[in-house]
Formats: structure tokens, C-alpha cells, sequence
């Protein structure tokens, strides 16, 4: 038995169902002809009855029948008129009797004269329907008593189609109920194959034991891995999502079955995820992370069953590449500043071999005052020393490509609220994109910073170059949005058109404005109002910058 269940087990699914609906319908239309026939059955006998009585009452009500009976039927003129009726009526026997039950006609001219078996049961008046079990056999019968003219009973016509006739006529409906049973029962085959091939297709041929097992392994793989994972149907429905995907999407509840559309908000994020934007490791900013995005489209057997798509959260790494970045501006402008350095010694020195001591002197102390003014200015002016020192290394860099970068007199940040990393972001990628749009410009070329903390703080940068098209200025500060090309000997990590939508972030958390001003000349203004108790505390959380 043990065998046979596992035999039974170890065949396909599609087998199986085969298999189980052919039995069922089997089974139906075996039991529904069952049925059938027997209540065919029944109503060919009612039928043959009504039929006799139908018989039995005319030849009750012939005139010759009761005036014979009457007399005794000297004449045998019964027997000749049940014989003429029995034939053209098509029954088995008509017999009638008088009140006695003595025979007066009967298809077996040998029992004519002979008493009934059984008494004479229309005595009542009444007709009777039922099955007899006559001399011929079993039949379907029926009596109908005869009447003389005073309205007494004189006699019985009983009428009967034998049970082979009506065994007959059942046997030729059954081969017709057999007949659409069949018919059922192959269309049923047909069915349950189309259905068996069918699900099979459905499952891509797997077995259910191997569908749970992907189940379990797709589970396993699903919250195991550390990136995000969320799967697509043709509708752009979630079909599969894992705990990373809802923590960095920030979804809550149940996401399974719902259009992307409807968790993610209009931007460029829905349009990565829906395949409107296209391309791989697609950077994009959400309000606490930066993330890179891949979408690959499935398909199975030929056929699209949506796609996968993949976010990783790149939040500490981009930090740790704009950290990086700033790094390598210091050591630029350190390199710039060593490169001055030495020019100036060789002036020095040739002024020292020429004897002109004074002139040295001179120079020294000019040199001296210049950079011991340019920083000390900046550091009483601006309170962070971070920000400070930003500044001034830019200041040092655009000199070096001949780009006039200057602080206004009248800027002053002494006080600032915001921690020191989200100001220099803001700042430093200000300065940035303000050098690089004049770089290439015909001199001069100028960037002007100004600063001002007295009312909350207010960053404005400015610069002589071709500026901001007026179509862009909303699309600037989009993640992904820039017109300069990758550079080379940059960091792999470094992606374009995320400094500005950094920025905007930053800004957007303390709840201050960006304004970007059309050209001709660039011009970014960000003012982030004083912060309450409850800002700063939040001042630190978010998107770590760098």
C-alpha cells in the first residue's frame, strides 16, 4: 500500500488531475444514465398504461361489445372486434370478461371461455391501472368496465402491453442516453487534458513538490540578501518585496498586488522603478538615503512576466567619496599653494643673489601680509573652522585655473546652527559647479561668495558665466540632472548630477529655500531660518553628506 501511494505520489501533477477528473466524470455520468434509465423507465410504463386505458375504455364503450356480452356472444363476434383493435392499436392482448371473469376474447384463442385467475376488478365502476401478471407475462395494463344500458356493470375490458415492449423501447433511449453520455465523457477528456496542459504551462512544468521548494528557497533568498529586491509584474504590480526594499522606500502595510504608482510618488525614483528612466546603477535621492538603482526585465519561456528591480543603499559610501573628494580639494590647493610658495622663494632668492636685500624684505612681507589677511579675515568673519578653511583651499584651487573666486565684505556666519558638515556641502558644491560653469569662459572669470547669519542664514553664490537655461531652473536641482561630462581620474563612486540635488535636501530638511536664477550668469540663493529646539535635534539625522 506503501508502495503504491508513493507510486501514486511520484507522478506528475497534471497526470494526477487527469486522472482524478476522468474518474469523477466517469463516476457522473455512470450514476446520471444509472438515474436516467430508471426514471426513463418509469414513464415508459406510466406511458404504456395510460395508452391501454386509453384502449381498454373505447372497446368499454363499443356498443356490439356490451349487446354480445349481453347475450352471451353466441356469435363470437367479441373476439373478432378485440382481435381487430389489438392490431391496429398495437398492444398485446385484449381481453374481455363478463362479471364472472370468464373470458370472451383473448389472443390465445385457446383460453377463450376460460375463468380468470384472478377476480374481476372493475366491478367498482372504476378503471384500474397497473402491472399485471398474466398468462403472457408481465405487462402494463389497464381495465375499464362495461356498462349495460341501465348503467349496471356487465363486465371488464382489460388491456396490456407486455413488459418486452416497453423493455424495448427503454433499450433504445438507454443506447441514446449511452450515446450523450459518451459524448459527455469525451468532451470531459478533452477538457481535463486541456486543463492538465494548461496548469502545467502555468507552472512552467514544475511539481508541487518543486514549486514549495522555490517557494522556501525564493524566501530564504529574498530576506537574506542586504539589498533591496522588489518584483514586477507586466502592470507594474508588486509581486515580491523584501524588508530592505520597505525600510528604504519607507512602506508600511501591504505592498503585494498594489501599482507601484501607488506607493511611490511622481519623480524620478517611480520612474526607475516603472522603466521610465533606463540605464544601469541609476542614482537617485529619497529624503534619507541615496540609492542606486537597477531594473532588469524577466521573462520565461519566451513569455515577459515583468521585472526585478535592485536598490542599494550607497548613503556611507557616497559620503565617504565626497569626504574623499574634499580631501583631494585640500591637497589641491595645498599643491596650488606649494607651487605659489615656490615661485615666490625663487624670487626671493634671485633678489638675495642680486644683493637687493631690501627689495626681499619687501617682497617677504607682502607676501606675508596678503595670506596672513586673505585667512585671518575669513576665519573672524565665518565662526566654523571647517567652512573656513573650505573657502579659503577653493580660493586657492580657482586661482590656480584662473578663476577669480572672492568673499564679499559684508559676509559674516558667526553663529551658525546647522552642523558644520551640512554647510560645507552646500557650500562646497556651490562653489564647484560655480568654477567649473566659468572655467572655459573668456576672462574674466568670476565667482563671488556672500554669507550672512542675521536672519538664519543666507548663502548666495554668483558667478560671470553663461548661467542657469531659463527651461532648466526647476530641472537643476533634480537628481540625475547635469550637462558636464564624467571626468576622468575621478573616484568610480562619483556620479554627476548629485551635488545640486544634495543641496536641495539639505535645504528642504531645515526647512529652508533654494532659488536658482535664470542666466545669463550663474546665481544660487539658500536661506534655512533660524531652528528650533526640535530642528536641531534632527539636525544630525538624515543622508549623511560629505
Amino acid at each position: 500500500m506503501k508502495l503504491t501511494r508513493n507510486w501514486w505520489g511520484a507522478r506528475p501533477l497534471a497526470s494526477q488531475i487527469l486522472v482524478w477528473t476522468l474518474c469523477i466524470l466517469l463516476l457522473t455520468v455512470a450514476l446520471g444514465g444509472f438515474v436516467t434509465s430508471q426514471i426513463t423507465g418509469q414513464v415508459l410504463d406510466e406511458e404504456y398504461r395510460q395508452r391501454a386505458l386509453g384502449v381498454a375504455t373505447t372497446v368499454a364503450q363499443v356498443p356490439e361489445i356490451a349487446s354480445a356480452l349481453e347475450v352471451g356472444d353466441p356469435t363470437k363476434r367479441i373476439q373478432a372486434l378485440a382481435e381487430q383493435v389489438r392490431l391496429q392499436a398495437h398492444t398485446d392482448y385484449v381481453v374481455v370478461t363478463d362479471r364472472d371473469g370468464v373470458r370472451y376474447s383473448h389472443p390465445n384463442p385457446a383460453l377463450v371461455g376460460k375463468q380468470l385467475e384472478e377476480p374481476v376488478a372493475a366491478l367498482d365502476g372504476a378503471t384500474h391501472l397497473g402491472t399485471d401478471h398474466g398468462s403472457l407475462g408481465d405487462s402494463a395494463n389497464a381495465k375499464a368496465p362495461i356498462f349495460d344500458a341501465e348503467g349496471n356493470v356487465i363486465g371488464q375490458v382489460s388491456v396490456g402491453i407486455l413488459e418486452t415492449a416497453v423493455l424495448t423501447q427503454l433499450g433504445q433511449r438507454v443506447w441514446l442516453i449511452v450515446g450523450y453520455s459518451a459524448l459527455i465523457l469525451l468532451m470531459g477528456s478533452l477538457g481535463s487534458v486541456l486543463l492538465a496542459r494548461g496548469i502545467k504551462r502555468a507552472t512552467f512544468g514544475l511539481e508541487p513538490a518543486e514549486i514549495g521548494s522555490l517557494l522556501q528557497e525564493r524566501e530564504a533568498l529574498l530576506h537574506g540578501i542586504k539589498e533591496a529586491m522588489i518584483g514586477l509584474d507586466d502592470d507594474d504590480r508588486v509581486t515580491v518585496i523584501n524588508n530592505e526594499a520597505r525600510r528604504l522606500l519607507r512602506l508600511e502595510g501591504t505592498a503585494l498586488g498594489q501599482r507601484i504608482g501607488e506607493l511611490i510618488p511622481a519623480g524620478r525614483l517611480r520612474d526607475i522603478l516603472t522603466g521610465k528612466a533606463s540605464g544601469a546603477d541609476q542614482a537617485v535621492l529619497t529624503d534619507d538615503a541615496l540609492l542606486v538603482a537597477n531594473r532588469m526585465p524577466v521573462s520565461v519561456g519566451g513569455r515577459s512576466v515583468g521585472a526585478v528591480v535592485t536598490l542599494r543603499d550607497r548613503t556611507e559610501v557616497e559620503a565617504l567619496v565626497r569626504d574623499l573628494r574634499s580631501t583631494e580639494g585640500l591637497m589641491e590647493a595645498l599643491r596650488a599653494q606649494e607651487h605659489e610658495y615656490a615661485n615666490r622663494l625663487h624670487v626671493v632668492s634671485g633678489l638675495l643673489e642680486l644683493g637687493d636685500v631690501d627689495q626681499a624684505r619687501t617682497f617677504i612681507s607682502g607676501v606675508a601680509d596678503t595670506s596672513r589677511s586673505l585667512g585671518e579675515g575669513l576665519r573672524a568673519r565665518i565662526e566654523p573652522p571647517e567652512l573656513a578653511a573650505l573657502i579659503l583651499a577653493k580660493v586657492t584651487v580657482a586661482a590656480e585655473q584662473d578663476v577669480q573666486l572672492s568673499v564679499t565684505d559684508d559676509s559674516q556666519l558667526r553663529q551658525p546652527f546647522l552642523p558644520s558638515q551640512d554647510l560645507v556641502t552646500i557650500v562646497g558644491n556651490l562653489l564647484d559647479n560655480a568654477v567649473d560653469a566659468v572655467v572655459g569662459q573668456p576672462a574674466p572669470r568670476e565667482v563671488r561668495l556672500q554669507l550672512d547669519d542675521s536672519s538664519g542664514i543666507f548663502i548666495s553664490v554668483t558667478d560671470n558665466g553663461p548661467g542657469v537655461p531659463a527651461e532648466a531652473v526647476d530641472a537643476v536641482v533634480r537628481d540625475g540632472y547635469t550637462t558636464k561630462p564624467g571626468k576622468a581620474g575621478k573616484p568610480a563612486g562619483m556620479r554627476r548630477g548629485i551635488g545640486l540635488a544634495l543641496v536641495a535636501r539639505i535645504v528642504h530638511r531645515h526647512g529652508g529655500t533654494m532659488d536658482v536664477f535664470a542666466g545669463p550668469g550663474g546665481r544660487f540663493e539658500v536661506w534655512i531660518p533660524t531652528a528650533g529646539p526640535a530642528a536641531e535635534a534632527e539636525a544630525g539625522e538624515g543622508v549623511a553628506q560629505g
